[in-house]
């Protein structure tokens, strides 16, 4: 029986973008990364880390579990606030 491993996910400096495999990680292109609402950041997800953190190409700015990046994906800096009507 094999267990999956969990996926780590990173918060990444938009100056990085340029930088970033998409080969190793679990978006497609930078058309499908989710970003902050100033743009600044954006985040990536992987099963096994990718060389670009490995050999120090992209440093994060933070590494998250799911729960702690869910969280964060809730947070004002990530989600436009829900307005009721």
């Amino acid at each position: 029986m094999s267990t999956k491993q969990a996926e780590t996910y990173a918060i990444i400096n938009i100056a990085d973008l340029a930088n970033i495999d998409f080969l190793q990680i679990g978006e497609t292109d930078q058309n499908t990364i989710r970003k902050s609402l100033d743009d600044s950041q954006f985040v990536i997800k992987w099963n096994t880390e990718p060389s670009f953190i490995t050999d120090g190409t992209v440093s994060p700015l933070q590494t998250l579990t799911h729960e702690q990046a869910l969280t964060l994906m809730a947070s004002a800096e990530w989600s436009e606030p829900i307005t009721e009507e």
